[in-house]
This record gives structure tokens, sequence and C-alpha cells, in this order.
């Protein structure tokens, strides 16, 4: 399988304890961002699962000083079958049981809240690809059972239920996606279009009868790119009441220029000012602790992104720029951003609605 996971993994990120390295240290926020930080409700709409097997304590607490209250957690790569995808599930669920007073995987509002009252980290479990699903809207149920409560029509190509980005422009959502789309609807799913090209993402939203996501883009408008969302997308998904979250992946800036907070506040922005600041998140898409920037590491990442290349799935401006935003590289990156927020004029309210009460709000109407 062709996953950015692999990625992650083989250039040594810090997926369970964040290492910290030059590139890697968060740099001073203000003392108005630590305490808001520190009071918010923080969602990260789309990062590894920062959890796994024979955790030490120092781990878990280096994985709870990132200061979030909850991540959404993909499981499944885009390509892994209902099996295997499955026994993926059931380990998560076992080792989040076996840590239970230091997480929480979160099926509903309440839990959130919880995960903050308890200082725990609440871990949504998401799929980005529907290959797990085995054309089955059946399945959507089931895995819902487990508390599955994102997912997807499709990746970057093309699926039973819809379109990717880099999939034929005239494909769009099919009647099995309706019968998905409504079954999310009915079983408490949150509909992701982060990976839907422009026609399955515009009839899918229009077809929801709740709020639709976007928990991982950049705006089009900022830079074009195929995983970049539209100013008309952006507007529909917020008057349906749906959240944008914007990623720390190289699609913020062209080739080969690599990202900057500078950058990813361009998004952030844009986003505010097109969708609105009830519509706007963060959905980091990188590693929880952060990936040592090293000539090993960038050498792993262009092996991968050669075989993602070859698999087809491969988006334009995967190189050599590493996956991650200059100034966002380590776990308390959402703390950065809220104080970037405050230092562009923006209100605390404003602040936390971005740091994770807008998606909170989407979840209580969703699930």
């Amino acid at each position: 399988m062709i996953n950015r996971r692999a990625v992650l993994a083989a250039t040594g990120a810090a997926l369970i304890a964040p290492r910290a390295s030059a590139q890697d240290t968060p740099a001073a926020v203000s003392d108005a961002a630590r305490t808001l930080y520190a009071n918010a409700i923080s969602i990260d709409g789309n990062i590894y699962p920062p959890v796994g097997d024979g955790m030490t304590k120092e781990q878990v607490n280096a994985i709870k000083a990132s200061g979030l209250t909850a991540v959404k957690a993909s499981m499944g790569g885009f390509a892994n079958t209902y099996a295997q995808t499955m026994v993926e599930v059931r380990v998560m669920r076992r080792i989040i049981s076996t840590y239970f007073t230091d997480f929480i995987q979160i099926q509903s509002v309440a839990d959130i809240r919880q995960a903050k009252r308890s200082n725990r980290l609440g871990v949504i479990f998401s799929f980005e690809g529907v290959e797990c699903l085995e054309s089955s809207i059946a399945r959507i149920e089931e895995f819902a059972g487990l508390g599955v409560k994102v997912m997807q029509l499709s990746y970057n190509l093309t699926s039973p239920f819809g379109a990717g980005v880099l999939a034929d422009p005239a494909l769009g959502l099919t009647d099995l996606g309706r019968e998905a789309v409504a079954a999310m609807n009915t079983h408490g799913v949150a509909l992701d279009l982060s990976h839907a090209n422009p026609a399955t993402t515009a009839a899918a939203t229009e077809a929801s009868t709740k709020p639709a996501l976007m928990t991982h883009g950049g705006c089009t408008a900022v830079h074009d790119h195929p995983r970049n969302k539209t100013d008309a997308q952006l507007r529909a998904l917020a008057e349906k009441g749906g959240v944008f979250g914007i990623y720390d992946l190289p699609y913020l800036t062209p080739s080969p220029r690599e990202a900057t907070l500078d950058d990813y506040m361009a998004h952030m922005t844009h986003a505010l000012n097109v969708a609105g600041e009830d519509h706007v998140g963060i959905g980091s898409d990188t590693a929880y602790g952060g990936i040592p920037d090293t000539p090993e590491s960038r050498a792993a990442l262009q092996q991968q992104n050669e075989e993602r290349r070859r698999a087809g799935v491969a988006a334009p401006g995967e190189d050599a720029r590493p996956l991650f935003v200059q100034g966002l590289n380590h776990s308390r990156r959402c703390e950065t951003i809220a104080d970037a927020l405050l230092q562009r004029g923006y209100s605390a309210r404003v602040a936390e609605k971005v740091l994770g009460e807008n998606f909170l709000r989407a979840f209580g109407e969703i699930w």
C-alpha cells in the first residue's frame, strides 16, 4: 500500500512520542495565546493516529503535552481491505481501552467535552479511502457501530461512490454514492469531501441533509492545486453548516518553495474571509509530533513519492519538499496558529472557533 503513513514511519517521525529538534521546537507564543490554548477545546481535523502498542509513560506524557483535546485519526489507508481495516479499528479500540486514563475514543460531542475535563486525548476514528467498504452500504453502519465517525467518498482516484481530485473532472457522485451519503447521514457519520473532485464535492454537499466537512485542504485562490478548494466550494460548504480545515502540506505554495507559517496563515485568513469565522478549522494532515528534517527523511520521502507516482495516486507537487510547514512542525502547532491569529488582529473568540469550536458544533449537528 502506497500510503503517506508509511512515509512518516520510514522517516522516523515522532508518531507516538514527539521528539524535539532545532527545526521542531515551537516558537514562543504570547501569554494571551498560551492562556487561550490552555482553556480552549482544540481539535485537529486530520492527523496520523498518535497512539500505539507498548507506549511508555514518558511517551504518553509527551503526546498529552501537545495540549490538544481531540484528533481525527485516519485509518485503513486509502486501499486497505475490509478485513485489514477491521483489524486496525479493533486494535486501536483495544489500545485506547488499555490506556483509558490517558485516551478516549470519541463517539459524541459529550466525549470531546469529557476529554477536555479529564485531561485525556480524544481520538476520532475516520476513513480517507473507501476500499474497506467494498462497495457495501451496510458496512457504513457496521463501521459506524465501531465508532468510525468520519468517512470520505473517494481518495484521489475514482471509487464506486464518487471521484477524487485526480480523476476525470466529468466524473462525479454515483447512484451508490448518493446511497452512501444517505447512510452516513442516517448513522451519524460525518461526510468528508477533502479528496473529492469538484463534481463530487458539489453533488455530495447538495445531497447531504447534514453539514459536510473538508477536514484538510487549502484555498485555490491562494495557490491553485487539485487538492485545494475554490471559493465557490467554501461558500457552499459554509451554507450547509460545514467546516474547512487548513492542512500543513506542500500544496500551500508553488514548488519548489517550502511553505512557512505566513503561507499557512494566508490560506487560513482567506478561508475566514470567504467561508466565515464559523466554518474554518485546522486539519494538519501530518505527523502528530512533527517530522525530523534530515537527509535520510527526505530520501525516504522521495522513494515513497516515486511509488505513489507509479501507482497513479500522487498529486502534483509531491516532490522534494517535506510534508510539513516550517514553523508548525511540532506537536503544539495549533497553539502557534492561535497565536498567529491573535497577532493578525483576530479576536480570542475567532481563535477559539478555529481551534475547535467550529468542528465541535458541526459534529454536534452530524452525530
